[in-house]
């Protein structure tokens, strides 16, 4: 049994897991409700541990036990959950589906390494899946002029995709920036107002959660030659008003309203940079929101199934 370094703030996690969290083995997890991450490492194995929580559904009522399992395996990790995430949800949400449990193993890669070029993001992967669980799925299925705008638009190139955390879009999502697919699926859009200290810490934000191509995501706040502060992102709004499709003003309403400008932020084109002497996806305030692109390759673990 290996110790590693401190996941959650006010415990000490062991690594010592080799299967699938089951109702079973809830004696052996860690309870990590509401509890905030602090390990910066980018080895997956360091995080191996079973660990469950307690969420509610604030708008229904209902309460679920979260399960965890993150196993090391050598090369790669795996980490199965039941998509429960470790704090209440659906306060302020307006979910099309109701919330449901589900069973999802995802495997990372341990030894990440950038592709020759980077992968654009398509509706055929899920992006990333953070140290609770819960998956990171960016992108929406809604553009402008196909369908009622929220469903349906599955091809890459149709113009004026929405970007559900754009001010002027309306998916529905709750106060942790979420809510559910239709088979009810708790998904996150951009930053889990969760896992890592929000407003002012007086360090660099932990790794939550890893990318499907296996580069670790940090939290917002990086340590800028010894002044902690957000990082900012190299994609700015376009100036002027759309051409065509919705006319208007480049607001953020669609992923089409921005573009990268390189040098003009900390980070890539991905959303990533380099800290510490590590490569990582970090969260920022606007669009992109976490990444952009894989800067490796999506492990295929990551591809969704096709009901």
């Amino acid at each position: 049994m290996k110790k590693t370094a401190p996941l959650f703030s006010t415990m000490l996690i062991t690594a010592c897991t080799t299967g699938s969290l089951t109702a079973g083995d809830l004696s052996d997890a860690t309870d990590i409700t509401n509890k905030l991450l602090t390990n910066r490492s980018a080895n997956c194995a360091d995080y191996a541990a079973a660990t469950t929580a307690s969420a509610k559904d604030v708008q229904r009522g209902q309460t679920y036990t979260a399960k965890v399992d993150i196993a090391a395996n050598g090369a790669t990790c795996t980490i199965a959950s039941n998509a429960v995430p470790n704090h209440d949800f659906n306060a302020t949400g307006r979910f099309a589906n109701a919330f449901r449990e589900q069973s999802q193993t995802y495997t990372i890669t341990a030894n990440p390494k950038a592709a020759a070029s980077p992968s654009e993001l398509s509706l055929r992967y899920d992006n990333a899946v953070f140290l609770n669980g819960v998956k990171l799925d960016l992108l929406a299925a809604g553009c402008y002029g196909v369908g009622d705008g929220f469903i349906g638009c599955f091809d890459m190139d149709t113009p004026y995709r929405y970007d559900p955390m754009g001010g002027s879009a309306d998916f529905g999502t709750d106060e942790h920036n979420a809510h559910t697919q239709p088979d009810g699926t708790y998904h996150y859009h951009g930053n889990p107002m969760a896992l890592f200290e929000q407003t002012n810490p007086t360090t660099a934000s932990p790794v939550i959660g890893f990318a499907a191509d296996g580069f670790p995501i940090f939290g917002s706040y990086i340590n800028d030659n010894g002044t902690i502060r957000k990082a900012t992102t190299s994609y700015r709004l376009k100036s002027g008003n759309r051409a065509d499709g919705p006319g208007g003003a480049h607001d953020g309403t669609f992923i089409d309203d921005w573009e990268y400008v390189e040098g003009s932020g900390d980070l890539d084109r991905c959303n990533g940079m380099v800290q510490e002497g590590v490569y990582g996806y970090v969260v920022t305030d606007t669009y992109p929101h976490v990444l952009a692109c894989f800067t490796g390759s999506p492990d295929a673990s990551f591809q969704k199934r096709r009901g």
